[in-house]
């Protein structure tokens, strides 16, 4: 397999799944769906019928919600590699990408990582009960403005930065009085937006501290091995090839923020030109567009965006 020098592949994370997600490229490339029915036998669901069929708030399941876009990325990965697609000089995924960015990596099989983000995805949802937690994106302030609000905002309670998205876009996850006050805060001193988020888990925050800890234990058991392709994972945009500081990386990425402005930086700063998002959606492009304007991003979720980045990248 060759390798290009100046290619990154990343990958989705919550927020990205669709009813009806890569059915084009799946009437294409049956290892689409195939890939799918791996997933689903490691779960013991049907994610397929869940993705193409709904209904969508059991798609929008946390625990539904974490193997279905594992599988997705994988997906699109594999068809990359039956393709002729090149290697990527590295790898990286938000949040839950960056166990799909594993499985990629050859560090995770994806019969085990669909069951350890199944798992993952149970934790998160027992961790804090549902109603109880709260997201919202702050739209048009400095990191360091927003970070101060929560401060302001937490009164004994728990609100902080969880995803450094794009710049002047982070998201905020805590408890859900203390997540609101700080929307106002934010409001009353002039964010452009302030959008509360559909979600059922407060990610990234240290709510999750709990799930954490039960999730190291998980993890220990798993079978994690060096990875063949460098991941640049999320708590500090270190580009990682060896299996026990994945593992601590991955424990400590539950409650602890995203850094995806950093991710991305780096990779720009080891020589990536261009980078294709691999699974539903444009989430990661649009922000890779607003964070590192001066590279070619794309997206390969449908048979002409596939094909298109696949002869970029075979260029």
């Amino acid at each position: 397999m060759s390798v290009a020098a100046n290619l990154g592949l990343v990958f989705p994370g919550q927020g990205s799944q669709s009813i009806g997600m890569l059915a084009e490229l799946a009437a294409i490339h049956p290892v689409v769906r195939a890939t799918f029915d791996e997933a689903s036998a490691a779960v013991g669901r049907n994610l397929w019928a869940l993705a193409q069929d709904g209904p969508e708030e059991e798609l929008n399941r946390t625990i539904n919600t974490q193997p279905a876009l594992l599988a997705a990325g994988v997906a699109v990965w594999r068809a990359w590699q039956e393709q002729g697609g090149p290697d990527p000089a590295l790898l990286a995924g938000h949040s839950l990408g960056e166990f799909t960015a594993l499985v990629c990596a050859g560090s995770l099989e994806l019969s085990v990582a669909a069951a350890l983000v199944a798992h993952r995805g149970r934790l998160m949802q027992e961790a804090v009960p549902e109603g109880a937690g709260a997201m919202a994106a702050i739209l048009g302030m400095d990191d360091a403005d927003v970070e101060r609000i929560c401060v302001d905002a937490s009164d004994g309670l728990t609100v902080a930065a969880a995803n450094f998205n794009a710049p002047g876009q982070v998201v905020i996850a805590g408890d859900r009085e203390a997540v609101s006050r700080a929307m106002e805060l934010a409001r009353g001193l002039g964010a452009k937006r302030v959008v509360p988020l559909p979600v059922s888990v407060p990610s990234h925050c240290a709510l999750m501290k709990p799930a954490a800890r039960k999730f190291g234990s998980r993890l220990e058991s798993a079978r994690i091995v060096d990875a063949r392709i460098p991941v640049v994972q999320n708590v500090d945009a270190e580009a990682r090839t060896q299996a026990g500081p994945i593992t601590s990386a991955l424990v400590r990425q539950l409650y602890q923020p995203v850094r995806w402005v950093d991710v991305i930086r780096t990779m720009c700063a080891r020589g990536i030109a261009r980078i294709v998002e691999c699974g539903p959606g444009k989430v990661l492009t649009g922000l890779t567009r607003r964070i590192e304007r001066g590279i070619e991003v794309g997206t390969a979720c449908d048979p002409e965006g596939f094909e298109a980045q696949l002869k970029g990248a075979q260029r």
